[in-house]
């Protein structure tokens, strides 16, 4: 069942992502249209989520976030499909990073980095930063059920040598490259709910106190690696900037769970700069004291 599913849709994600990008756009907005109106794809979870970090706004102003991030939403679906097809020459002209002198500095330093980035504008693109530097870049995932889907996600992230490991892997993978000298850039988006039962730290996320994920910083602290943050910014519609923001290169030398925050603060910045390129579907607050 899992193959019937995929030959049938396979033909039509190939369709899309062979689209110019006006007609690409225009068929966004009419999902856009389907989605919104028509499903109501998880409205009532990102009309809570926007109740919960903006308390001060009016019903209609949220309104108009909620909207916009809809659009954002099939923008960001699509632009994943469009990743099948597209040239790395066009990719680099639509996701430019600023400071990749960051990342060459860190690569100097001869130290494995933990890349720590949200689900903000556009996560999926960052994988053009594969080619630009020495790290080897794997990306921390969790793996999808249909294992032809996955395959094909796996696929296309290898045209910019950038792998893909499950979150249960992650640890001896890391474990793995340490004892073997391989330097390795590990990309972990840590900005969702954990479950309960993991939960080891909560700080106050857009005003709400909720668990946090502390892996990344419990595995920077383990294996003494670099720790960096990438904020990304909308730059207009299908461009993107992406910008490095050092957070420590001794994490041993911080207090418990002040990377975690730092991160969070970082995402926070974002999301009050332009709210609605975040991933407002997410039950981001679904645990809260």
């Amino acid at each position: 069942m899992q193959f019937l599913v995929f030959i049938i849709a396979f033909p039509f994600l190939w369709i899309i992502s062979i689209l110019p990008f006006r007609l690409f756009y225009w068929f966004s907005d009419f999902v856009y249209l389907i989605l919104y109106y028509i499903i109501g794809y998880r409205k009532k979870t990102v009309r809570e989520n926007l109740a919960l970090a903006f308390p001060n706004l009016s019903a209609k102003e949220r309104l108009v976030i909620e909207k916009k991030s809809y659009h954002h939403l099939c923008d960001i679906f699509l632009e994943m499909i469009k990743t099948m097809t597209i040239s790395p020459e066009e990719m680099n002209k639509r996701f430019i990073i600023t400071n990749l002198e960051v990342v060459k500095e860190y690569e100097k330093k001869g130290k494995s980095t933990i890349l720590l980035a949200s689900h903000y504008a556009s996560w999926e693109w960052l994988l053009t930063l594969n080619e630009k530097t020495l790290f080897r870049g794997i990306g921390v995932y969790k793996k999808i059920a249909n294992k032809y889907f996955d395959k094909l996600i796996r696929d296309i992230r290898s045209k910019y040598k950038a792998e893909l490991v499950e979150t249960k892997r992650a640890i001896p993978l890391i474990a793995e490259n340490q004892e073997k000298g391989i330097l390795s850039m590990y990309g972990l988006a840590s900005d969702q709910s954990p479950k309960l039962n993991r939960a080891f730290h909560w700080d106050k996320f857009m005003g709400v106190e909720v668990p946090v994920h502390t892996g990344a910083e419990m595995l920077a602290k383990r294996y003494d690696l670099n720790v960096l943050f990438v904020k990304v910014k909308k730059v207009k519609r299908g461009f993107y900037e992406a910008t490095f923001v050092p957070i420590t290169d001794n994490p041993r030398s911080i207090p418990d769970f002040e990377i975690t925050n730092v991160f969070l603060r970082e995402v926070e910045k974002q999301i009050l700069e332009a709210p609605e390129y975040y991933f407002w579907t997410h039950k981001r607050w679904k645990h809260k004291r």
